[in-house]
């Protein structure tokens, strides 16, 4: 799939992915919420209304009212690329999205997954 592909999907038509992701490993849709409040800002209220316009991931990262300055001690890789090396901002942001999903699944402590928030 190529980056426009991924830029131009909605983030409400994979939300429902990372979520199943995390039930079938026991974890909550409200872990799921918090990660993603973390990493962006928004609150419960602004993602969801972001879900309700089917706002695409490009925008989504762009609009975020505060990107998390933490977030760049994620390292790991996802889809064979490490998180730390992709040099293209909303790849990125997306990726560092998808390590944080993982992490939780793999049964991470939300502390370790924020990062000491």
């Amino acid at each position: 799939m190529s980056n426009h592909k991924i830029y131009s999907m909605s983030v409400a038509r994979v939300y429902p992915l990372y979520i199943a992701k995390a039930e079938r490993k026991g974890r909550a849709k409200s872990e799921v919420d918090e990660i993603i409040r973390w990493l962006t800002g928004y609150t419960q209220e602004e993602f969801e209304e972001q879900l309700n316009k089917q706002t695409d991931f490009e925008t989504f990262f762009k609009d975020a009212p505060f990107l998390n300055p933490s977030r760049t001690l994620i390292k790991g890789v996802v889809c064979g690329v490490r998180v730390e090396d992709i040099k293209e901002p909303t790849m990125q942001e997306i990726r560092y999205l998808d390590k944080l999903i993982d992490e939780l699944a793999k049964g991470k402590s939300l502390d370790k997954i924020l990062r000491g928030k």
